[in-house]
């Protein structure tokens, strides 16, 4: 189900009112209540899925509490080593776990890719007859990457493992960010679960207010460019340099406006239930280097691999190299995790290419607080050129991500900078002035409110008139504007 799709609007009114007030008798009640609309919800896409989401519901339910009687009876004892090592079974029941779920991951994501690569490797030929015909099922990579770290923490012992397991298939499938995020953690979403939830007014205002930007962003901004991006994407070489180099800054605030639009609306959406969901971008593109960047864009999926991955490998602790080593590692995991195509993988090794100099310079922390920090309105001339570059180099790595292959991304840029018409007059692409409008003042709105949760958490709340003619006009250009039910680019992941 599309949150901005008809059944949509019909679905999130009704849950509300059935959630307040016919479940509101006791928080187990609402989870089961959550977990039921939210199978509703997934299934609506292919009910047949429901099976594999529930299977890595209980995976992971049961793993967390083998792990921690495990645990408990290893240490009460005092297990010895044995063949020269300290064996431990929670161990054993963690990494287990890891296994079973990436292993399902990698049948529906990557088997066809890796066999691919793998005939064309050894034998040369066609491998269509190993292929299997088989369906990526919507944000697998996302609630499956949600289900292996609470077993992966109650391993850490950083949370207790439930014994209810209707509260665990709520924090896997609670359905405002089931299929595209944030990749919420158990030590922030799991203990939401475990206690009463009571109505509160102000939230779920500001819910609905964060949601209504998302939904501008989703529907005015995203799917207004993916128009023109994919029309010029479909024959880029008939087009010339100047239209390709709009085409991806469209794109770049195409899929920014797609999936952080989804994150607004699926945060938003949680507070109309009592449920606080982690912030996932914080104005990315007013970055003033790649790794700022990297701080403020998919914050969930970026501090996951910090967490799971990075760190476990050594992080920063190890010297320069293993540290380049472990940066580099990270990235290439990061793009693959997109999908099964080289072009992410190259965009994570474009991206980790950006990435070392600051390493090596010691500079990738340097800028932690938000551009024009002093309160001013306009940034340094410093600062803006910063930003312009950081932007640049962004835009061109998302042409990486964007091309079917390789191939295709060096085609693009090599006809946008060396076809002789980067600087000609744009031509051929039918997308007239409102779309970059709408970019102006979604620029200029996000960065009067660099420094709240969300945009319009900067609207002047007691000013009334102010703030309902804002809504009005939003929500005019939502419907005016709407570029059509399509679906968000991140449940392809």
């Amino acid at each position: 189900m599309l949150f901005n799709s008809l059944e949509f609007a019909a679905f999130l009114p009704l849950v509300f009112l059935l959630y307040w007030f016919v479940f509101n008798r006791s928080y187990k009640l609402q989870n089961l209540f959550i977990v039921a609309v939210s199978y509703v919800f997934y299934g609506w896409w292919d009910w047949r899925f429901l099976f594999l989401i529930a299977f890595t519901s209980f995976c992971s339910w049961a793993s967390g509490l083998a792990i921690e009687r495990a645990r408990s009876r290893e240490i009460a004892t005092n297990t010895p080593p044995q063949f020269g090592f300290k064996f431990s079974y929670a161990k054993l029941i963690c990494g287990a776990n890891i296994v079973v779920n990436l292993a399902i991951l990698g049948v529906f994501k990557y088997y066809n890719f890796f066999v691919t690569e793998f005939v064309n490797l050894v034998f040369g030929g066609s491998a269509e007859s190993w292929l299997i015909s088989i369906i990526l099922p919507v944000g697998i990579s996302f609630y499956t990457f949600q289900a292996l770290s609470y077993s992966i923490d109650v391993f850490r012992a950083d949370v207790k493992a439930t014994r209810d397991p209707v509260q665990f298939f709520a924090f896997v499938s609670f359905f405002p960010q089931l299929v595209a995020g944030p990749i919420e953690r158990a030590t922030n979403l799991l203990p939401q679960f475990s206690r009463e939830r009571n109505f509160d007014y102000a939230q779920a205002v500001d819910g609905m207010r964060q949601m209504l930007w998302g939904f501008f962003k989703k529907m005015v901004i995203a799917d207004n460019c993916a128009k023109a991006v994919d029309l010029v994407w479909g024959d880029y070489a008939a087009y010339n340099g100047s239209t390709l180099a709009i085409v991806a800054v469209l794109f770049a605030f195409q899929i920014y406006g797609d999936f952080s639009g989804y994150s607004d609306i699926a945060i938003g959406c949680s507070k109309l239930f009592g449920i606080s969901l982690k912030k996932n971008f914080h104005y990315p593109y007013f970055s003033r280097d790649i790794a700022e960047f990297w701080r403020r864009w998919h914050i969930s999926l970026n501090t996951w691999f910090r967490d799971y991955l990075y760190i476990p490998l050594g992080g920063s602790r190890a010297g320069t190299a293993k540290t380049i080593r472990n940066t580099v590692i990270i990235f290439l995991v990061c793009g693959f995790w997109h999908g099964a195509n080289w072009t992410f993988i190259a965009w994570g090794a474009f991206n980790a290419i950006l990435f070392i100099p600051l390493l090596l310079a010691k500079k990738n922390r340097k800028n932690l607080d938000v551009a024009a920090a002093d309160a001013k309105f306009f940034p340094s001339p410093k600062e803006f050129v910063q930003v312009a570059v950081t932007f640049a180099l962004v835009v061109f790595g998302w042409i990486i991500f964007r091309a079917p292959t390789i191939h295709d991304a060096f085609a693009f840029v090599k006809h946008m900078f060396f076809s002789g018409t980067l600087l000609a007059f744009p031509r051929g692409m039918s997308i007239g002035t409102m779309p970059f409008v709408f970019l102006c003042v979604l620029l200029f709105v996000e960065w009067l409110a660099r420094r709240k949760e969300y945009a319009l958490a900067s609207v002047p709340v007691k000013n009334i008139g102010f703030r309902w003619a804002l809504y009005f006009v939003l929500g005019c250009l939502i419907l005016q504007y709407d570029g059509g039910a399509t679906q968000f680019i991140y449940f392809q992941f």
